[in-house]
């Protein structure tokens, strides 16, 4: 099959050769086992708590419609290279075409950069929900949400765009070996036979805009939410607004930490260099494959209301008589 014309370069490279996370043979069938039920528990826990916001009513808010966007880019997140990665558990040799590393690739960036911003959306619903509770349906209309999800996506799409246009660009000449369990960026531009510095100049450049402006949004409405729960005079009222924040809390540290972790570069391509390679290749296997996990059960049990449809749904699934 001809490889579309958005997916050809100058490269003598067709196809790449996906390393996976070890060559051990005796750790090959246990971590297949490991990430298996990992790719389970992600992807029964997001599709649960879509569904639960899709059947419930009360759940039918702003901050449940960003958290239902969120569940789905967690899923189709961990979709797009978890399949791949337990093949390389179980193959000699796990390929992916040239166009197949490029999607990978341009899903990936789409996925995780739109991540960043619905989170952004997330704090800013937080801070208007508990700063400005008399105008919070009408900031927070859903014209307005939606709009903020069509911008994430936006977002994400041209971030991604532009990494996978630049890849595309680079020519492949000689080794194919990606010593990845996904084609990721910097892990390709080591294999390149171009000259890379533009396009790590420009990944430097899309990565800093989407880290910068959604942690400085994040910042600036949770140094705000601080500030109002400070000045509140009732406790009840304090524990509810930290009750409410508090997962996005979680979730934003883990994604935001363990991302920052894993894209470290290595300054030396010696063993020092290489070591730092393979914990960032550690630390990505927690930011792709057990974030995405943490999500659904961070909601589940620190939230009240989804806690409520958990016990709604059990009932009726028991009054069916299905168990």
């Amino acid at each position: 099959m001809r490889v579309p014309m958005a997916m050809e370069n100058d490269s003598s490279v067709t196809e790449f050769i996906l390393m996976g996370l070890t060559d051990q043979p005796e750790l090959q069938l246990p971590l297949f086992f490991l990430f298996l039920v990992n790719y389970a528990i992600t992807v029964v826990g997001n599709l649960s708590l879509i569904h639960l916001i899709c059947l419930n009513s009360h759940l039918h808010t702003p901050m449940y419609f960003f958290l239902f966007n969120l569940s789905f880019i967690d899923f189709c997140y961990s979709s797009v290279f978890t399949p791949k990665m337990l093949m390389s558990f179980v193959s000699e040799r796990n390929i992916i075409s040239f166009a197949g590393c490029m999607t990978q690739l341009f899903f990936y960036c789409f996925f995780v950069n739109s991540e960043c911003y619905v989170l952004t959306a997330m704090a800013y619903d937080r801070y208007v929900a508990i700063c400005q509770p008399l105008l919070y349906r009408v900031v927070m209309s859903p014209r307005v949400c939606s709009l903020m999800m069509l911008g994430s996506y936006l977002m994400g799409f041209a971030g991604a765009m532009v990494h996978t246009g630049c890849m595309i660009r680079l020519s492949f000449c000689d080794s194919n070996l990606i010593n990845h369990y996904m084609c990721e960026i910097f892990p390709l531009l080591q294999l390149s036979c171009s000259n890379t510095y533009a396009n790590e100049l420009v990944s430097s450049i899309v990565v800093a805009t989407v880290v910068i402006v959604s942690s400085l949004v994040i910042f600036i409405s949770y140094a705000l939410i601080l500030y109002n729960i400070i000045h509140m005079s009732s406790a009840k009222g304090w524990s509810k607004a930290m009750s409410t924040c508090g997962s996005h809390i979680v979730t934003v540290a883990l994604f935001y930490g363990s991302g920052l972790l894993t894209h470290v570069k290595p300054s030396s391509s010696g063993s020092f260099g290489q070591r730092i390679f393979f914990l960032g290749k550690i630390f990505s296997v927690f930011y792709t494959n057990v974030v995405p996990m943490l999500n659904p059960l961070i909601y589940s049990l620190r939230n009240k209301d989804v806690k409520i449809a958990l016990r709604n749904a059990g009932i009726k699934i028991q009054s069916r008589g299905l168990f």
